[in-house]
């Protein structure tokens, strides 16, 4: 997948840079996902919700609300972001929403992350 840094769409200001060549950037899909599922354990709160999840095979969001000192709706950011990267999946059972986590992404996760740290060298 390329990526492109846009450089037509600017201000007037920087008209100059337009003159510059588009930079192209080649990411794999594992980066891509890599980065996504990394960016969705970037916050204590989603680790400790992911935690929370593992130890059990699934969870009401309020009995989650009850167990973290944060609010329902900073709760459920956290949990929209964690859906959206694919670690966990919600099913909405009125009036409540149960989530748990997703088995298939997680093992990716696992071995992207691992693989990643695994093929660093460090001096």
């Amino acid at each position: 997948m390329k990526i492109f840094c846009n450089t037509t769409r600017i201000s007037p200001l920087f008209r100059n840079f337009a003159k510059y060549k588009k930079k192209e950037m080649d990411y794999s899909y594992e980066h891509i996902k890599l980065a996504r599922f990394a960016k969705a354990l970037g916050h204590p709160a989603r680790v400790k919700i992911m935690e929370i999840l593992a130890n059990q095979s699934c969870c009401y969001s309020g009995d989650m609300f009850e167990e973290l000192p944060i609010a329902r709706s900073t709760l459920s950011q956290h949990l929209k972001e964690l859906k959206d990267s694919g670690l966990i999946q919600g099913e909405i059972e009125p009036p409540k929403i149960k989530y748990c986590v997703n088995t298939e992404n997680w093992n990716k996760a696992k071995k992207l992350i691992g693989d990643f740290f695994i093929d660093r060298k460090t001096n």
